[in-house]
């Protein structure tokens, strides 16, 4: 099979697509034809060096979808739609950025969709974070506000969606003002551009502050959000776009603004049940919902792929393809 393996922390030159022998089925595991697998900020930390665990040369990605090709326990049939995330792909085993990947059954999640591929590839782990930061970690309700860090970001664009769907007000940032009408286009209430002080300007929009707030940026805007969070509102840690995640000499009682909450949320597969993700690729099909814009790269442009993801180059979703688009 064709993958992608990363021989060691560093530039994009340091990818490479090899032919690798397609995993041996087995007990525990089951073996998918991957057609599609999102790029995620996970994967990009892999390849600066920034996450712990990992041994290479590794196959990375921590989501794929595609087709079960193989399961000796008989969960799962032989051509059933599944995705498969998180649990260690792409660290701890070889991940989705190849033809076929070998993952634990608590690490698939079934479907059914005669979406695109690429569509179909860009919804797992985003919708997973998305839907987990809001129920888990934000407890967001409608006719609440809420406050998107890092809002031209997939992730962003897609909590935006979920949070519109649920009847909240949304605010989201970005840093560069020419994106701001992508922030209207797809449904953000209150689009913002960044200018280091967000908390003055939601606070003239919303005197009191956001209800709820999703850090998607990191820590250094982490204190700008907190101040822009009404008394007993919440804010949540979900996101690392600046790849800085700690706070050094952390003194909570100085740190936070009185009264305001600070939880973070992470998720695994389990955290996406089956019929969430069923609805939200049901609906992106009537066209009743949309996460954001793919953008597709064929497994040979993968450089090219991280080099975007890297940069911001743009805006939504970047999903790798093995196979034409149409499952």
């Amino acid at each position: 099979m064709n993958a992608v393996v990363l021989d060691a922390p560093g530039p994009v030159t340091n990818l490479h697509v090899r032919r690798l022998p397609v995993p041996e089925a087995r007990p525990g595991r089951v073996r998918i034809k991957v057609e599609a697998f999102g790029l995620n900020r996970s994967e990009l930390h892999t390849r600066l060096g920034l996450a712990e665990g990992v041994t290479f040369p590794r196959v990375p990605g921590i989501e794929a979808t595609g087709t079960v090709d193989a399961d000796p326990d008989g969960v799962f049939a032989v051509g059933q739609q599944v995705a498969a995330l998180m649990g260690g792909m792409g660290r701890v085993f070889d991940g989705g950025y190849a033809e076929y990947t070998l993952v634990p059954h608590s690490q698939v999640i079934p479907l059914s969709s005669d979406l695109p591929w690429a569509t179909i590839g860009a919804v797992p782990e985003t919708l997973q974070t998305a839907y987990g930061s809001l129920t888990t970690g934000l407890d967001l309700r409608a006719g609440q506000t809420l406050l998107i860090r890092g809002g031209t970001s997939a992730l962003g664009l897609a909590t935006a969606a979920l949070a519109k769907d649920m009847g909240a007000t949304v605010l989201a940032t970005t840093r560069k003002p020419e994106r701001a009408r992508d922030l209207a286009d797809h449904g953000v209430d209150h689009p913002l551009v960044d200018d280091g002080d967000v908390a003055g300007q939601v606070r003239r929009i919303l005197p009191d502050g956001v209800d709820a707030a999703l850090e998607l940026v990191g820590t250094p805007t982490l204190p700008d959000t907190l101040r822009a969070t009404r008394v007993h509102g919440t804010v949540c840690f979900t996101g690392m776009l600046s790849n800085q995640w700690t706070v050094p000499d952390f003194y909570p009682i100085s740190y936070l603004p009185h009264g305001v909450r600070l939880s973070a949320y992470g998720g695994d597969a389990g955290d996406l049940p089956a019929a969430v993700l069923q609805r939200y690729l049901d609906r992106i099909a009537a066209g009743e919902v949309s996460l954001g814009p793919v953008h597709a790269y064929a497994l040979d442009d993968i450089r090219t792929a991280h080099r975007d993801l890297e940069e911001g180059n743009r805006v939504g979703k970047l999903v790798g393809v093995t196979a034409p688009s149409a499952p």
